[in-house]
């Protein structure tokens, strides 16, 4: 088929769906820059040192681009990120087997009432986390993206479903985290992992369909994610945790 057949194709399925009223899924919003949001020069972050006790206390908190939302859960708070703090492909048992890594004293999540409504920077963060006594701040996003023949559809964009071409989708996720100390900002450690999922248009019918194709990528994403973070904390140990850590395998 040459280019023009295909445009004129692709035309006349969208004037169909337009005059069907075919169901459009939206592709989920952008992950947030974390690197973005330190508001420090380089001096500064050279400067910064690990000030938090151990074993230590942890809170969680998913973060996203501004207006974020996907057919699952929305962002709270405007400004350079929003705050995720619905769980939807996180499950309990991640962030207990968090808890049970050495010297780590217990981890909890960030409740969007500690928060305020903008958001730029992660001080914000790290004063709600402050508020809850915690040592650690781990911060994580997703970064969804749909491919549909080769071509990467942008965040929040729509597509039209139930009469798409027959080509193959591949849904990516990738999963990126930072420990970061609340007291002074020190970046700990680093973890990123990365899951996708092919699939033909043909089985995306309907919103749920090809939204459920995110939900798996996402929860695959965030599984690898934990095992990556569990390297990354030996590392954090071996660092700056006590001299008697290697002493003790529970961390309490």
């Amino acid at each position: 088929m040459t280019g023009r057949n295909r445009t004129t194709m692709l035309t006349m399925v969208l004037a169909l769906c337009a005059f069907t009223g075919c169901a459009k899924y939206v592709t989920p919003g952008a992950a947030a820059g974390l690197s973005g949001l330190a508001d420090a020069d380089v001096r500064e972050l050279l400067d910064r040192k690990p000030a938090a006790s151990f074993p230590a206390r942890l809170v969680s908190v998913r973060v996203q681009a501004p207006g974020y939302r996907s057919l699952t859960n929305q962002g709270y708070g405007g400004g350079r990120y929003t705050v995720i703090t619905t769980r939807d492909v996180e499950q309990e048992t991640h962030f207990e087997r968090i808890g049970r890594l050495p010297m780590v004293a217990g981890v909890g999540p960030l409740n969007r009432l500690l928060l305020p409504q903008t958001l730029e920077s992660f001080k914000e963060l790290r004063l709600a986390a402050a508020s809850l006594r915690a040592d650690m701040l781990l911060v994580y996003t997703f970064d969804t993206s749909f491919h549909v023949q080769g071509s990467v559809l942008p965040p929040l964009t729509a597509i039209s479903l139930g009469m798409l071409p027959l080509h193959e989708a591949v849904v990516t996720t990738t999963a990126s985290a930072v420990v970061y100390d609340v007291r002074t900002a020190f970046i700990y450690g680093l973890a990123e992992a990365t899951a996708r999922e092919s699939q033909m248009t043909s089985l995306w019918t309907s919103r749920s369909a090809v939204d459920d194709a995110r939900l798996r990528t996402e929860a695959q994403a965030f599984e690898r994610l934990m095992t990556e973070f569990d390297k990354a904390w030996v590392a954090i140990i071996a660092e700056h945790g006590p001299k008697s850590a290697g002493q003790s395998t529970s961390g309490r």
